[in-house]
């Protein structure tokens, strides 16, 4: 490759790093943590684990609860059933929950967490707003694509040499360098696989519009509707008639695919003879996509559509396979903490990538630092730190929260944020490196102890209540603390005794280089 060619594929892999790196990071690590979404719902909310599971039965009388007390509901609302992670059954509409109380009253409720589903929001918003932070995302995902392909052509002539290589030593920029390469060739699929489903399930919509307009007259969404979605739902209620008891239609919904486990359902025009049910779960084959769904007449009973793995359209495997992937909806635990460790890894990726492009520009000859480093390394310890920090912050906010725990949980995280970027635009880039990682190991630690007091229960005696979730949670945390601790030192050790030519360093100038600026 020609030496004027490979440069513009390290401008490339460079700034594309650099834009995307940021947003990159929080998605990447908030990702990670929202890989056991399920098993944290059942740790932010313990008092919801002693609840009874509210039987099948009873969700026909919600359903009727509901639309007595608000008839709009009728046009679309949805079904929440018990699972072992939520065990009371819950109704959904425009925004509101309901469930039925212990005498069988209906009762409107509020979320006492929302945790999991807020990082969750982390990951796919980057803590941007979520009405247009989503597709900031997708298109920071391109240029996700576009990072790899370049790093991939650069590196690929030094593939096997370099591939395990990992040279610790007095050169920093070439142990960065190292860890950054391993990582990035080592989980490279898992990378190609994240950049294009983040990318589809951001900006599909948006990529199919000149398709929609200027191919297809208006008409593609009917042509690959039923590709994406069950069933679409009936415009009119048609004359008015009684729905079938819910356990009724999950029981012929059961006879129609055998083996599936439901979990939502989704009703359109309640109360007409077009009534629909779209009934949602899983069903365990062996193909990577277990999402199923089958669609019946709410009114009469009868099914519409079955849509289950065997019979899916290759458009619709394409896409249901795509997301099981994404979410990593399959392999059970051994394949969650795989991507964990990977998501971990990717953030990891991005915040090495900033320091490389730092070290790169680095000055040997002068205490005298580029201006472009040291707001690259404020800015990198700021976002990133303050994004560990910040979601460090929501556990323990989840658990100490003096009233409104969605509230400050929210609170916590952005107020955590932005305090750690303005301190570390505040601070020289060794001290702020160093103080923003003791707080993020101080906030880790916390949250074992956050949750004893919050729950009265000692993480350590959980393993043998048989709360493997809460075990979990302490481990993970205390080993991140003791992370960030040993990088907090490390840091430290490097601004006193390391190379004075640096925005890393804290050491004063040398008596000579004092002596010539004295003189001029």
């Amino acid at each position: 490759m020609k030496s004027s060619t490979l440069r513009t594929y390290i401008s490339v892999h460079t700034w594309v790093g650099l834009v995307a790196g940021f947003c990159l990071f929080i998605a990447f690590y908030a990702g990670a943590i929202t890989i056991f979404h399920d098993e944290l719902h059942g740790w932010e909310t313990p008092a919801s684990q002693s609840v009874p599971q509210t039987p099948l039965s009873q969700t026909q009388p919600l359903i009727d609860a509901v639309l007595a007390a608000h008839p709009k509901a009728s046009e679309s609302f949805y079904v929440r059933l018990a699972s072992p992670e939520e065990p009371r059954t819950t109704l959904e509409w425009d925004e509101r929950s309901f469930r039925l109380d212990a005498a069988g009253k209906l009762e409107e409720v509020k979320e006492a967490s929302q945790l999991v589903d807020f990082i969750y929001r982390l990951h796919y918003t980057a803590g941007l707003p979520r009405s247009w932070g989503i597709y900031v995302l997708g298109v920071v995902c391109v240029l996700y694509g576009l990072a790899l392909a370049s790093g991939v052509i650069i590196y690929a002539p030094s593939f096997f040499k370099d591939l395990f290589a990992l040279r610790i030593g007095r050169n920093i920029k070439r142990m960065w360098q190292d860890a950054h390469n391993a990582i990035g060739i080592l989980s490279l699929p898992f990378h190609l696989m994240y950049a294009w489903s983040s990318a589809v399930l951001a900006l599909g919509v948006l990529l199919l519009a000149p398709f929609q307009y200027l191919i297809f007259d208006g008409k593609l969404i009917d042509v690959i509707g039923p590709d994406i979605s069950a069933a679409a739902p009936p415009r009119v209620p048609g004359a008015a008639a009684p729905l079938v008891p819910a356990s009724q239609l999950i029981a012929t919904a059961q006879r129609a695919a055998p083996g599936m486990e439901f979990t939502t359902l989704v009703y359109n025009q309640a109360g007409g003879a077009n009534a629909q049910l779209q009934a949602y779960g899983r069903i365990q084959q062996h193909t990577v996509a277990s999402m199923a769904a089958v669609v019946l007449n709410a009114s009469s009973g009868k099914v519409e559509r079955v849509m289950t793995p065997e019979h899916f359209s290759p458009g619709t495997r394409f896409m249901r396979s795509l997301q099981t992937l994404h979410f990593a909806n399959y392999g059970h635990a051994a394949v969650q903490w795989t991507y964990f460790v990977l998501g971990m890894a990717g953030a990891f990726l991005f915040y090495s990538g900033n320091l490389l492009w730092i070290e790169a520009r680095r000055k040997r000859s002068t205490l005298a630092q580029p201006r472009s480093g040291r707001l690259m390394a404020q800015a990198t310890l700021g976002v990133c730190l303050g994004c560990i920090a910040g979601v460090s912050t929501v556990f323990l906010m989840n658990k100490l929260a003096p009233g409104d725990v969605p509230l400050w949980e929210e609170r916590g995280y952005y107020g955590v944020f932005l305090l750690c970027v303005a301190w570390a635009f505040a601070r020289p880039p060794a001290r702020a490196a160093h103080e923003l990682l003791m707080l993020c190991a101080g906030l880790a630690a916390a949250v074992p102890l956050a949750h004893w007091y919050g729950s009265g229960v000692n993480p350590a005696m959980s393993l043998l209540n048989g709360d493997g979730v809460a075990v979990g949670v302490a481990l993970v945390a205390l080993l991140f603390a003791a992370l960030y601790w040993k990088m907090a030192r490390a840091v430290l050790k490097r601004g006193l005794q390391g190379d004075a030519y640096s925005v890393w360093s804290l050491r004063a100038p040398p008596a000579s280089e004092a002596a010539a600026r004295q003189a001029a």
